[in-house]
């Protein structure tokens, strides 16, 4: 465990908004960072005392360093309550009900282990909705005329797994009861040339490519060469 008293590690938590192998920026003019949301439940008082604890040393902190003397009569800080509304003005989601909600981020890589310390190299075993035991500290800023503390992300131990947040679905969910039916294999069957028997009046050619004469039509006969007995083509008689 940490020395520095505005650095803790908290207990079990829930994760959302988790980039945590590749940085992301929310707005197209900030910088990317590696972040994730903390959802810690409301029954971990060990955890909060923890956290109000940091926050306090890093107050005391940036009152002696970066503000310069002055505390401001009302700090920011990354605590939100999921039960109220966010800065913004609109209401958390349903998953932050009961909790506490951090938003912790860093320019720099974090580690991501599992229970034995191994580092965690399948990026699908970390999504937002996971649970995990988080390393973060609080530090103060003076931004723009703004003064407070904000949060940052040391390291990330994932403990167990959860129910998906966001876009992420299951086959089950997916696909589990949709009352649909895989079609039956059939074989188109191969239609057979069928044969039309001449007409009366006129020539129907058949399907088959066979030649059939018109129905009453005068039938020629084959002349026979009387020497050769050969049918005649068109020849001499007897060459």
């Amino acid at each position: 465990m940490s020395n520095n008293p505005t650095t803790i590690t908290t207990g079990q938590a829930r994760l959302s908004y988790v980039h945590l192998y590749q940085p992301y920026s929310a707005q197209p003019n900030q910088e990317p960072k590696y972040s994730v949301t903390i959802l810690i439940p409301k029954t971990d008082i060990a955890t909060k005392q923890r956290i109000d604890a940091a926050i306090n040393a890093a107050i005391t902190a940036a009152v002696a360093g970066k503000w310069n003397g002055a505390r401001p009569p009302q700090i920011s800080t990354p605590v939100q309550d999921g039960d109220g509304l966010r800065r913004n003005g609109e209401p958390f989601g349903q998953e932050c009900k009961g909790h506490w909600v951090i938003n912790a981020s860093s320019k720099q890589q974090p580690p991501v282990c599992d229970l034995q310390l191994n580092p965690i190299i399948n990026q699908t075993e970390v999504y937002s909705g996971m649970y995990a035991r988080v390393s973060i500290n609080f530090f103060g800023f003076f931004n723009s005329g703004n003064k407070g503390i904000g949060c940052g992300l040391n390291a990330v131990q994932k403990v167990a797994d959860g129910e998906p947040l966001g876009n992420r679905v299951s086959v089950e969910s997916a696909f589990g009861d949709t009352g649909f039916a895989a079609p039956q294999q059939f074989t188109q069957p191969v239609q057979q040339p069928v044969y039309t028997p001449p007409q009366p009046g006129g020539y129907i050619p058949p399907s088959n490519g066979a030649y059939y004469p018109p129905a009453g039509a005068p039938v020629q006969q084959q002349a026979i060469d009387p020497i050769t007995g050969l049918p005649i083509n068109g020849g001499i008689y007897g060459l």
